[in-house]
């Protein structure tokens, strides 16, 4: 049985909003009795149509749906024809339920509720920070962060650590990346960090106000305190990235032999999908297809542009990409994507709700109103962290223990 699910693919749990419960559809395996069962009910399925179960896990209110013409037997065994039947589990209820693993859907990060780190004093960070990078170094959360105020342009790049993940100390030579160059005159933006061997590998945005279309700048370290820049690493070649290249991320293991990186390709302002290119020295990059691995959808929250987030984590089950989307009114929000390990130019599945969105008013309300923006998760002490930029000023934080074995690490 693929991890998951019970196959061959039918019933699907959308995760709830905080309050509501979310919708479920629930079809039975062919031939085969399916049994779900909780504290207060207990529910025989008897049906021949398709089937898959997947389950969020945790302690979560959940709304079951079954469509369909079913035979049920309840908790007391009375025959029930159900046409449509909705069955609310409470928390007991699913709590005593088998969590099998699965994918984040929207509100299974839970918040803390003021931002971990925000501007100070009147100099370089006196103005915003935000979109943080993140990665486990010596039992400590390091983070690397966008930071503005007196003359660093759009930004300048800084370090923090945390024992726990959520309390950051500033490191004390910050900036450790500014202006020097002309392909980053302007300012030094949205750090991603990945560790390769004993090497630190940070991709970040240089504003060179359209000197080049490409603005994926490289820069490795040995200790994240000192840095060796690289420039500017790849210019568009192909339609989907005409207008600009930036926003990159590059997965922290050779996939099929070669280094794989994700990025944000435009056309025009603000309509955006994300790319793939190749490497085999994490210095020189290459396209290898004309066309994006994944684009806006009608409807939904990513419906304008989509761009990376964080670091890619490698799973059994693939390459996870955080990424982050906007629709027509540009509210950001943020979600997940699952591609291909055997090829990363294909999506296996992708988020249907977002899994973080502007709710609290350091979100609503700042520099750029409406704007969740992750840019980092890490595995520490048993919980996965989530960090992202709010209303492009402070930074925020979640957490979550309920993805199971889809975020464990390899």
């Amino acid at each position: 049985m693929k991890a998951g699910f019970l196959e061959p693919g039918g019933i699907r749990i959308k995760k709830p909003d905080s309050e509501n419960p979310a919708n479920i559809t629930v079809v039975s395996i062919p031939g085969q009795m399916m049994s779900l069962e909780c504290a207060k009910l207990s529910i025989n399925i008897y049906s021949c149509s398709e089937a898959s179960l997947r389950w969020l896990g945790g302690n979560k209110w959940i709304q079951r749906v079954l469509y369909g013409s079913y035979w049920g037997v309840l908790k007391m065994r009375k025959p029930v024809l159900l046409s449509i039947l909705m069955v609310l589990l409470t928390e007991t209820c699913l709590s005593q339920s088998p969590a099998l693993p699965g994918y984040p859907e929207s509100g299974l990060f839970s918040k803390t509720p003021d931002p971990i780190l925000k501007p100070e004093g009147s100099g370089f960070e006196s103005k915003a920070v935000y979109n943080p990078s993140v990665i486990v170094e010596n039992d400590m959360v390091a983070m690397l962060y966008r930071a503005e105020g007196t003359a660093t342009g759009t930004g300048v790049l800084c370090l923090a650590f945390s024992p726990d993940g959520k309390s950051f100390d500033r490191y004390e030579h910050n900036p450790i990346i500014s202006s020097e160059y002309d392909y980053e005159t302007f300012g030094c933006e949205d750090p991603r960090i990945a560790r390769i061997d004993d090497t630190f590998y940070l991709t970040y945005v240089g504003n060179d106000h359209g000197r080049t279309p490409g603005d994926v700048c490289l820069a490795t370290s040995p200790d994240l305190k000192t840095w060796t820049k690289h420039g500017e690493i790849i210019q568009p070649s192909n339609a989907l990235d005409k207008s600009k290249i930036k926003a990159a991320v590059i997965v922290p293991e050779r996939i099929n032999g070669k280094y794989v990186m994700y990025f944000l390709g435009e056309q025009k302002a603000w309509e955006t999908s994300i790319g793939i290119a190749y490497s085999d020295d994490l210095i020189h990059w290459e396209e290898p297809i004309d066309k994006p691995v994944m684009e806006p959808r009608v409807g939904f929250f990513d419906s304008q542009g989509t761009e990376p987030g964080a670091t890619p984590v490698v799973i059994d089950e693939g390459i996870l990409l955080i990424y982050n989307g906007w629709d027509e009114n540009h509210v950001h929000k943020t979600g997940w994507v699952l591609f291909s390990k055997e090829n990363p130019t294909e999506v296996i599945d992708r988020c249907e709700h977002s899994i973080l969105e502007p709710e609290l008013d350091f979100e609503k309300t700042g520099y750029v109103n409406n704007v969740t923006f992750a840019e980092g998760i890490v595995f520490f002490d048993g919980i996965w962290h989530l960090y992202y930029g709010a209303a492009d000023t402070v930074i925020g934080h979640a957490t979550t223990q309920d993805i199971g074995t889809l975020f464990q690490p390899r």
